[in-house]
């Protein structure tokens, strides 16, 4: 970067990294002085070689959007940088025209996951509100991150999440109109050892975030 384009980025208050340079080349965590490392920790903010998946499995309508968008405030006004990877939203971008078939769910996760390794090992927290079930295609993408994996199980009841039926499905799933409803008529495998477990029926989403939170500063 020429001197000419640095000035030009400081009188728009702008640090080259925003120019889409990786962590790695401008403000890396190994470049930071121990003073901003002490600043980062008392205002409990990680530095930036610690970036984190947060993937949050569960039922349909079990609180996994909600809670991930409440967590993601949280992180935003503690200074962290984070990108959430919606399943619904990805289904309309990335994964457009996989159907839920075994192998296309799975795919789906893939997906998903790689993006958010890619993500994550460059200083974002990514949060991942999907709700993959199966634990083989799971426990592959922990695999992927190595130590940067926090599986959190949105852990509410089927009956609970067919009162809340956020998107229609589970009156759809009765009606005889849907098929393959993931934990009704479709498998659902929980996980058997998550980092966190939010059962959204016995916890506010406030409570439910500052649960996560504690995990995700105690890494």
């Amino acid at each position: 970067m020429t001197v000419t384009e640095r000035q030009a980025l400081a009188a728009e208050g702008r640090r080259p990294a925003e120019r889409g340079q990786t962590v790695g080349a401008v403000g890396s965590a190994s470049e930071q002085a121990p003073a901003e490392r002490q600043a980062l920790a008392a205002e409990g903010r990680r530095p930036a070689e610690r970036g984190q998946t947060v993937w949050l499995t569960g039922l349909p309508s079990a609180g996994k959007s909600t809670i991930a968008r409440a967590l993601e405030k949280r992180l935003l006004d503690a200074g962290e940088r984070v990108e959430v990877l919606d399943g619904d939203v990805v289904r309309e971008h990335l994964t457009r025209g996989l159907g839920f078939s075994r192998e296309d769910r799975d795919e789906n996760v893939r997906r998903i996951g790689f993006v958010a390794n890619l993500l994550s090992r460059n200083g974002v927290t990514v949060i991942c509100p999907v709700i993959a079930p199966y634990r083989s295609t799971r426990a592959a993408v922990r695999a992927s991150h190595e130590a940067r994996f926090v599986e959190v199980h949105v852990s509410t009841p089927v009956d609970v999440c067919s009162e809340r039926d956020v998107k229609g499905l589970y009156a759809r799933q009765r009606a005889g109109e849907l098929s393959g409803l993931t934990g009704v008529d479709d498998p659902y495998e929980p996980p058997l050892a998550p980092e966190v477990a939010v059962p959204t029926q016995e916890l506010s989403v406030d409570e439910s975030v500052d649960r996560i939170w504690q995990v995700l500063q105690s890494r």
